[in-house]
């Protein structure tokens, strides 16, 4: 079963707003993304479902989950359709250009780990004894 790091109580409490009505679906997809490509990098002791055991790694990885909803929320796109294949877009005196070989939406912003998500792993709390940012170990 896959590991929800957030609830909406928490989106809520993160960013001082009211969460969009699919709230659950994106702190869902935000945990995940971050599993792979973030979490799964780093150190830190996990309790028998997975999650950190060290509740100060635990509210970071909230926070994280929280911020990665917050940006997607701010970008309005969650899966990266933005990012997929239009070659030139006129309107008026304003032209925007991309590559038509862009087709999978991976170039997307929504597929970036959003910087508060970032700073939210770096926080001063986050000591060496309890987590280390891209330490894998084997």
């Amino acid at each position: 079963m896959a590991r929800i790091y957030a609830t909406s109580a928490e989106y809520e409490a993160y960013t001082g707003q009211t969460p969009p009505a699919d709230i659950d679906q994106q702190l869902a997809d935000a945990s995940r993304m971050l599993e792979a490509q973030a979490f799964r990098l780093c150190w830190y002791q996990v309790d028998e479902d997975g999650y950190p055991s060290n509740s100060v790694v635990l509210s970071a990885f909230s926070d994280a989950v929280c911020a990665q909803a917050q940006w997607w929320d701010e970008l309005g796109d969650s899966i990266g359709a933005a990012g997929v294949g239009w070659g030139t877009v006129k309107l008026g005196s304003a032209q925007m250009s991309r590559s038509v070989t862009a087709t999978s939406g991976a170039a997307s912003a929504a597929r970036e780990i959003a910087p508060k998500a970032w700073d939210a792993l770096q926080g001063m709390d986050l000591t060496p004894d309890i987590f280390r940012l891209g330490a894998v170990i084997s």
